[in-house]
């Protein structure tokens, strides 16, 4: 069965799941996890799908669960190899949505991609609560953009699991200089962390959270030396689509800035990213398989 063709049935079997609390069968679960834990040669894209009033690319257009699935599945269509479903907008600003909120708006898109999504599943949170109840359901991956110091019970909730968890460097001071430096010492720290809590090393991926306690100059030293970071020995998962640092490059709006996500995402690449996370998947997919094509010719 072609993607295309297994995303179709994926997607018709799920009417029933929609209204199911049913977790998928660890015997799926475990394969559909196999491209997170083979890590393949290509560079992973991960599709993002923002289920929240107010994210700061596209917020409010998929908030509907139905809107949210329907998009979701149309990413797959585009070539995503995971979904990274998230319920609180981490935009300069934003408001912190409760856990109970986050739960009601992720439960029923997950109860859906959880039983019939042919790619793993994602969770964007910093919540230990809401990590816990998404894995349940049988979602692969954590996604915490604070790295486990917004809250204190996520790295052993995530340990106890046995999932895969995505670390992103933050925090609440922005860095006013050396900032590759500072980032490579606080990543080092992060991920003893992570590895004293019990988290498999095999199941830890890393993110330098281009974005986040950085100032713009800054986000672009971290992007110029993404190679080294990448040498730190855990895959890394690049961030940066439409991005801020990209306005302030190209003076562009939020809607603008397809081209220079793409060219980070060429960049990453390049420098040896396991993932890129994105929102447009399908000329993503197309980026990468053409960088890789060149980066691997031989005669």
């Amino acid at each position: 069965m072609t993607g295309t063709a297994a995303t179709g049935a994926a997607r018709a079997a799920g009417q029933d799941a929609f209204r199911s609390d049913t977790p998928r069968s660890d015997t799926a679960t475990s394969a559909r996890c196999d491209i997170l834990t083979a890590r393949p040669r290509r560079t992973l894209v991960m599709g993002i799908v923002n289920v929240t009033p107010d994210s700061f690319s596209d917020g409010g257009k998929y908030e509907r669960p139905e809107d949210a699935i329907r998009h979701a599945y149309e990413l797959i269509e585009q070539g995503a190899d995971i979904l990274d479903i998230g319920a609180e907008s981490t935009r300069p600003g934003h408001t912190p949505v409760p856990a109970e909120e986050e739960w009601a708006r992720l439960a029923p898109v997950l109860r859906e991609l959880c039983r019939n999504s042919p790619v793993p599943i994602s969770v964007d949170t910093y919540k230990a609560v809401t990590a816990a109840r998404a894995l349940e359901l049988g979602v692969a991956m954590i996604n915490d953009v604070w790295g486990g110091l917004a809250d204190p019970m996520m790295l052993s909730i995530v340990a106890e699991a046995g999932c895969h968890y995505l670390w992103m460097h933050n925090r609440r001071e922005v860095i006013a200089r050396e900032t590759f430096t500072t980032v490579m010492a606080e990543t080092q720290a992060g991920i003893a962390r992570c590895l004293q809590a019990g988290i498999a090393p095999e199941r830890l991926w890393i993110d330098p959270g281009i974005g986040f306690g950085k100032t713009m100059p800054g986000n672009l030293v971290l992007l110029r030396r993404l190679r080294e970071y990448c040498a730190l020995g855990y895959p890394v998962v690049l961030g940066v689509s439409r991005k801020r640092v990209i306005g302030y490059v190209l003076n562009l709006p939020v809607h603008e800035r397809e081209e220079g996500s793409l060219a980070a995402a060429a960049w990453g690449v390049e420098a040896g990213v396991a993932a890129v996370r994105v929102h447009d998947v399908r000329a993503t997919v197309r980026v990468c398989r053409m960088v890789e094509a060149i980066r691997d010719a031989h005669e």
